[in-house]
């Protein structure tokens, strides 16, 4: 099954409020939008996604865990399948976000590159965890 995936880049503004921010590939260029997050999350949906993947830019790349506050306020308006990205640093911050902030995945990139969390330890530590994780073909044959 295939869908529309709308990536979303959010970040807390001063105000407490998290909006959403466009032209984020470059520092200099990123703007705040005047849209809450919550309410473009409610939008993309009206319009067709099929799935949302929210960026935390306040915790991506600090390796502290994923914004679980964040992840959980949009999962409350959110209907379709919420990807977290954004802070994962260890096997513990995945185990996090899925039992507080709902999540149906978490996306990571450094950890991985780095070697400082394996992918199989990963979904064996998740699955311990009762987080349901869905295995590769050649997995299941090993």
């Amino acid at each position: 099954m295939q869908c529309v995936v709308v990536g979303v880049d959010s970040l807390r503004d001063e105000d407490g409020t998290w909006r959403i921010r466009a032209m984020t590939g470059n520092p200099n260029q990123t703007t705040a939008l005047e849209t809450t997050t919550v309410e473009w999350v409610k939008r993309v949906q009206e319009l067709g996604a099929g799935e949302i993947v929210l960026n935390c830019m306040g915790s991506d790349g600090v390796r502290r865990g994923y914004d679980v506050e964040q992840l959980a306020a949009v999962r409350a308006v959110c209907d379709v399948p919420l990807i977290a990205s954004g802070g994962a640093g260890e096997m513990d911050h995945f185990i996090d976000v899925f039992a507080e902030a709902d999540v149906d995945g978490a996306l990571a990139a450094s950890v991985f590159h780095s070697g400082a969390v394996s992918i199989p330890e990963l979904k064996d530590r998740l699955a311990s965890e009762g987080v349901v994780v869905r295995r590769a073909e050649k997995e299941q044959e090993v």
